[in-house]
Order: C-alpha cells, then sequence, then structure tokens
C-alpha cells in the first residue's frame, strides 16, 4: 500500500487561492512517487461544487466540510478537520502552503500529531520511499537536506516554489467526500474571525505574484515608488520594498521583503535602488530571474542577480516602462 500525501487547500473569500494548487499538484507528483493517493482537504462555506475543481490540479480525492461556521478562517475547527483526515487516510506528510495561515496553521497540527515539522521548504522529493525537504537556513546562505524522522511529516511549502501548476483538463477522477460526520462543537471554536479588511490599492499578494518590482532606499523618497507602480503595471505585477523602506515609513510593512518581511519566489524580480543586504537577500534570493537596477556597480545585489544594470534607476526604469508599453500596444 502506498503512501498518501494531505493537501490542505486554503481559501479566502469563498474561493481557492492559487498557492492551492499549487501544494495540491506537489500533493500528486509525490504520491505518484509513493504508489499512494494525493489527498486535498478544503474547509469553507459554501465550496461544494468548486471543491470538484482541484481534481483538475492532481487531487485523487477531496475531502470537503462545508459549514458557515467557517466562511472566515477558524484555526482550531481546521486542526481538528485535518486531524481527523490524519486519522482516517493515515498519510505519511500533511502539505500546507508557508503562508500566513499556513505557518499558523501547521504547526498547531504537528503539535498535536507529535510530529516534526519542516517549515518554508522550496523543494520536496521521494528518495529510498522517504521524503526529503529542501529548505533555506542563515538567512539563505545554504540549502539544508531534511529527512524527517517521524511521520506523519508536518511540511510547509513555500509558494512559487513547485514551480507552475499544470491545470488538467481531465479530472483526475477524484472522489468529492463530504465530512458531514465531523461533529465540532462551537466550544471547540476557540477563536472566531470576523473578517479581513484588505490594503486600499493592494492588487496581489507579494507571496503570490510572479513578478515583483521592488524599491530601496534609493528612490529617495516615498513618492518615487509611483515609477515602480507604473513598471509593475506593464509587467503585471505588485511593488515590493526593502526593510530600509520600509523602516523610513516609505511603504507599509506589508510589502516588506526580507528576512523580517516576506519570502517571496517569482519568476521575475526586479531590484530597483537596492543594495542587497543579507535580509533582504534572504527574503528573494530563490527568484527565478533577478533584475538589478543600481548606480553603484559594487553593489552586493549584483552578485545574485541574473542580469544587472548600472545606472541611474530614475532614468532606467521609466525607460523600461516605456519599451514595455510599446511592445504591448503593439500587440494589440
Amino acid at each position: 500500500m502506498g503512501q498518501n500525501i494531505l493537501a490542505i487547500a486554503e481559501i479566502r473569500d469563498g474561493e481557492f487561492r492559487s498557492v492551492s494548487y499549487e501544494i495540491i499538484y506537489q500533493a500528486r507528483k509525490l504520491a505518484e512517487s509513493t504508489g499512494g493517493e494525493a489527498i486535498a482537504v478544503a474547509v469553507g462555506s459554501g465550496i461544494t461544487e468548486k471543491a470538484a475543481e482541484l481534481g483538475h490540479w492532481g487531487a485523487h480525492r477531496i475531502l470537503v466540510l462545508d459549514d458557515p461556521r467557517f466562511e472566515q478562517y477558524a484555526p482550531e475547527g481546521l486542526t481538528e478537520t485535518v486531524l481527523a483526515a490524519a486519522k482516517t487516510y493515515d498519510p505519511s506528510t500533511i502539505l500546507f502552503p508557508a503562508s500566513r495561515r499556513g505557518k499558523d496553521l501547521s504547526p498547531r497540527v504537528a503539535a498535536r500529531l507529535q510530529s516534526g515539522l519542516l517549515v518554508d521548504c522550496t523543494d520536496l522529493e521521494i528518495s529510498e520511499g522517504h521524503l526529503v525537504a529542501t529548505r533555506p537556513a542563515y538567512a539563505g546562505k545554504v540549502l539544508l537536506k531534511i529527512r524527517p524522522k517521524t511521520l506523519p511529516a508536518v511540511v510547509s511549502l513555500r509558494p512559487k516554489a513547485a514551480g507552475k501548476p499544470v491545470r488538467s483538463e481531465e479530472s483526475a477522477g477524484s472522489e468529492v467526500v463530504a465530512l458531514s460526520d465531523l461533529n465540532l462543537e462551537d466550544a471547540q471554536l476557540k477563536t472566531q474571525i470576523t473578517g479581513f479588511e484588505a490594503a486600499a490599492g493592494k492588487k496581489l499578494d507579494l507571496t503570490e505574484a510572479d513578478t515583483i518590482v521592488a524599491g530601496g532606499r534609493g528612490l529617495k523618497g516615498p513618492e518615487n515608488f509611483n515609477i515602480l507602480e507604473d513598471l509593475a503595471e506593464a509587467l503585471g505585477g505588485t511593488v515590493g520594498a526593502s526593510r530600509a523602506a520600509v523602516d523610513l515609513g516609505w511603504r507599509p510593512h506589508e510589502d516588506q521583503v526580507g528576512q523580517t518581511g516576506k519570502t517571496v519566489n517569482p519568476g521575475l524580480y526586479i531590484a530597483c535602488g537596492i543594495s542587497g543586504q543579507i535580509q533582504h537577500i534572504a527574503g528573494m534570493r530563490t527568484s527565478r530571474n533577478i533584475v538589478a537596477i543600481n548606480k553603484d556597480a559594487e553593489a552586493p545585489i549584483f552578485g545574485l542577480a541574473t542580469y544587472g544594470i548600472v545606472g541611474d534607476l530614475f532614468d532606467v526604469v521609466p525607460r523600461l516602462t516605456e519599451e514595455l508599453r510599446k511592445i504591448k500596444d503593439a500587440e494589440h
């Protein structure tokens, strides 16, 4: 009998987030190596019909708890649901996205199961029948290969780390199973979240963005981030910032990329006026393509960059934006 992989989907405002498809896709790849099933767990309100979509991303089986009490994130209820699924399907690995919710929920589950917890992993593989996880350490200076000693292994996977998932037009023949016999008492739901308020003007969470244009102290002031906003719009991306820019009050903390901010893994990361100190590098070094724009040819960021432009960002960035817009206009 193969080893099952449990993938915990993440839902916001009644919709599955893109990180859900990524971890289910990764769970399917692992399950193919173990001979087990990729089992998705979805908890929310009014999600039963939508849950079938997870089969197109690789789930062999979809466990659904559809309950009005879970319209918002309910950590205790989700924990109990995951534990019940683990008890029934005996997975070797329980996989979470390394999002804010995943980082809150995964240690709760690991503690209850008395299992090892591997956080913010960038790669997962099956070697000689065992899970081997890769995760950065020492501010990203080294990559650790870790094999958990206890099962099930509780793992959180960094968004975008597994590559872009591929949706199949044909469902995996997955079965949707309603967890209707999981009778959770209101007393078990100790935390009640009434809602979330999105930051004004924010189009896309940094951790989910495939293109990020980030600015640092070299922008000289908050008013100059508008040139980065223009470039990000032309690329269909979003804007981030270094800790220096955030500490100066130029951008909100939610825009911060780095060791004390968000860890991102986009396909394209454009660093504008960022010197490349280790605190910032720790949050973006796994980006697949890094473009550095800095007038200091000795800036550390150039040592990491895929492409480097030595020049004044106030000249380079608007010219890039202009050329990109010309290309888009020509396409249309």
